[in-house]
């Protein structure tokens, strides 16, 4: 099927009391290995590219590869602008073909942040394109992303409502104590802070810096209303571990064909398990 926008995906998931995997692809190789997981475990998916990312290739390419799989399935699946920067990084995806976009201000202030959502889902709306704000803050260093300057990471509930009203956003990502990039210690998330958000906000909720994070805290989270989980670090690891480990035991091996199988397999397998913790096998 074509590619499908996260609007309906995400609002069915959090009326039925699951979260759909949002995945972060970097290659072709990555792209195949997520919906043969998404294929085999019958879930929605949600694909999606960083600023750092698309500088590295562009935004064509990879939408190129999205949409490719898309038409290759039965399965829906999204193509996510993930943590878009600028209003025009936002814009040119959604011009690109992407099917949902983020609009990350969460660096900006309260006001400021407030007045480039709105921006983006004023453009976005006009093509019934979904978007995504943020809303406090993720840490940690991941990509061209860094938010380790020490600010509180927590979404106060009451401006999570202010900001849903006047933005009119799909979607919001909420800080509950998550961090982007590789944890020094086990994360823990707090749970009455997304509980307090889910209260006074009726719309998705979305978690971000999710790699690391005990798949126990996340089915508590999507529990109290998460409805998006994302996921990029550990991906990259899987596929480094795959690649690495054919190559330590094939050293002559120059085709990469041979050496990104298994590669593909450490993914496909690692995206599956966390499709069983989300909730959302056999939900396409």
């Amino acid at each position: 099927m074509s590619l499908v926008t996260s609007k309906e995906m995400l609002e069915t998931a959090r009326k039925k009391g699951y979260a759909v995997g949002a995945f972060n692809v970097e290659n072709m190789e990555m792209v195949m290995a997520v919906l043969a997981a998404a294929e085999e475990t019958g879930s929605p998916v949600i694909m999606q590219t960083t600023p750092g990312t698309i500088k590295y290739a562009g935004l064509d390419y990879y939408f190129a590869n999205v949409r490719a799989a898309a038409e290759r399935t039965k399965i829906p699946v999204v193509m996510h602008l993930d943590h878009g920067n600028s209003f025009e990084l936002a814009c040119e995806a959604f011009r690109v073909g992407y099917t949902s976009i983020m609009i990350d201000g969460s660096k900006k202030p309260f006001e400021e942040n407030i007045a480039l959502t709105k921006s983006v889902t004023d453009v976005c709306h006009s093509g019934n394109i979904p978007v995504e704000g943020e809303l406090g803050r993720v840490g940690g260093k991941e990509d061209d992303l860094d938010n380790t300057d020490g600010v509180n990471p927590y979404t106060d509930p009451g401006e999570a409502r202010e900001f849903v009203r006047r933005t009119n956003v799909d979607t919001l990502a909420v800080g509950i104590g998550t961090s982007h990039g590789v944890y020094k210690g086990i994360p823990k998330v707090n749970v009455e802070v997304l509980s307090a958000i889910r209260n006074v906000v009726d719309i998705p909720l979305v978690m971000h810096g999710t790699s690391g994070v005990p798949d126990e805290q996340v089915k508590d989270c999507v529990s109290r209303g998460i409805c998006k989980v994302n996921y990029a670090t550990d991906l990259r690891i899987a596929f480094t571990q795959g690649l690495k480990a054919h190559i330590a035991e094939h050293p002559d091996d120059f085709d990469p064909k041979k050496y990104c199988a298994p590669a593909m397999e450490k993914v496909k397998a690692y995206v599956m398990q966390k499709m069983e913790v989300v909730g959302s096998v056999g939900k396409a």
